[in-house]
């Protein structure tokens, strides 16, 4: 299996939590590099923010390019047809990421897995279907590409979920986003949605959202 090259940033002396952030089609983990400095969550205690870079992959919906990718788009109708098996060997990987910051000493609970676009649904399947609970998942202008074929985790049944997605998005539309909150409530889940006046992209307001919900599910006595 490929090992991700990664991009790791730590806001001070050996962190005790993490936070996993996939960017999209395209992209790099530099792409959300300049964050981490806007987050108030790193400056109250030590955070490893860890970026990784997608493989590179042919992506049919551009022509067959080869371009840092998640997995293949196979076409873009309005549920979007995907490579699942690329998807599921992505969040494979970065599986990896976890266990080796649990090998690190944090606890899988102190790590938060998210991402944008196609990283968010890498990270919808990763964190759903992780063996040991997890600090929680942000899902960031995406959709829950493995909803109908996903095996839930037990351990994260109760997992804290933020959804964020623009309401002038013409990349992944809105109803995407919406999609993922209503299936998410019916298997028993409570995400929080938020919604920001921007296509598809991040916003300061949802950065702000962010920062709140890291506070949150990082919060524990050390």
């Amino acid at each position: 299996m490929t090992t991700l090259q990664t991009l790791q940033i730590d806001t001070g002396p050996d962190p005790k939590k993490a936070v996993i952030w996939l960017h999209g089609l395209g992209a790099s983990g530099h792409d959300f590099e300049p964050v981490v400095p806007e987050l108030t969550v790193g400056r109250e205690q030590p955070v490893r923010f860890i970026f990784p870079h997608a493989p590179e992959l042919p992506v049919t919906i551009n022509g067959g390019m080869v371009m840092p990718a998640w997995y293949d788009i196979l076409a873009m109708n309005i549920d979007r047809t995907v490579d699942t098996s690329q998807l599921r060997a992505s969040a494979a990987m970065v599986a990896r990421l976890i266990e080796q910051e649990r090998a690190r000493g944090l606890a899988s609970t102190d790590i938060v897995v998210g991402g944008f676009s196609q990283g968010g649904a890498v990270a919808y399947e990763l964190a759903l279907s992780y063996p040991e609970r997890l600090g929680g998942l942000f899902a960031l202008s995406t959709y829950f590409a493995t909803v109908d074929s996903i095996g839930l985790s037990e351990a994260n049944r109760q997992l804290p979920v933020f959804i964020g997605h623009g309401s002038h998005d013409p990349m992944v539309v809105e109803s995407l986003g919406q999609a993922a909150l209503s299936k998410l409530q019916s298997l028993g889940y409570q995400p929080e949605y938020h919604r920001y006046p921007m296509e598809h992209s991040l916003c300061l307001e949802e950065v702000q959202d962010l920062d709140r919900f890291f506070q949150q599910v990082l919060a524990s006595a050390e």
